[in-house]
């Protein structure tokens, strides 16, 4: 039976998102196949989930890169007018060159909050990784905005839980509240229930890099 947990209160199970998680990878496949790959990374065995019949695992993408663009003002001079370009840093691409960053990305399960949460690193084109201050400058404009004002989203650096290493995190503090207006309007009924939310999740958190969901991605549950 699908759980319908998500449309109230806006959380997520571990065994539902499990299962969103792989029908995510295969859906951003078909409909995003000039990207990398997401993979789910099956850690069953990890503290003895496998013995209690219990998929246990993350979401993982390697290798988005990000091509960084010149500043509009330096490329069209100080009196143009800005809002006839897009903004730099707009969408991830696989172009490879030296004027960018490699980002790898995981969505993992928090059982704190019943919700997914995007970790992420960085680096440079010469391997070096970047730190909070360089992630946050090359954020899009307006991504960075809604870091800076929003008091349900923000990054910080955890211990990833799974290579017990640290990473950055888009902080999951708010998520189940925006996630609850998000799907206030939607019938609980519907088939694909904890597809769309993990859809609907990512189009959000997703932006804060440029990493849009393609129409027809959005369109493909319900």
């Amino acid at each position: 039976m699908v759980s319908i947990k998500a449309t109230c209160d806006g959380s997520l199970s571990s065994i539902n998102f499990q299962i969103a998680a792989i029908t995510f990878a295969e859906k951003w496949k078909k409909f995003n196949s000039d990207l990398p790959e997401w993979l789910w990374i099956d850690c069953s065995n990890r503290l003895g989930f496998a013995a209690h019949g219990v998929r246990d695992g993350y979401l993982s993408v390697q290798n988005v890169f990000f091509q960084i663009q010149r500043s509009l003002k330096e490329d069209y001079g100080e009196c143009s007018s800005l809002n006839d370009y897009e903004e730099p840093f707009d969408i991830a691409t696989l172009t490879t060159g030296d004027d960018g960053y490699w980002y790898d990305f995981h969505v993992v399960y928090s059982s704190s909050y019943s919700v997914p949460v995007l970790y992420f690193r960085a680096r440079s084109s010469d391997g070096q990784p970047l730190n909070k201050d360089e992630i946050e400058k090359n954020l899009p404009t307006g991504s960075a905005k809604v870091l800076t004002d929003s008091k349900w989203t923000f990054i910080t650096q955890e211990e990833h839980p799974y290579l017990n290493r640290p990473w950055y995190m888009l902080h999951p503090c708010g998520t189940s509240e925006w996630m609850k207006l998000i799907l206030a309007g939607e019938n609980p009924a519907i088939e694909n229930r904890n597809e769309q939310y993990l859809i609907s999740w990512f189009s959000v958190v997703g932006q804060v890099f440029g990493l849009k969901l393609p129409f027809e991605m959005l369109k493909s549950v319900g």
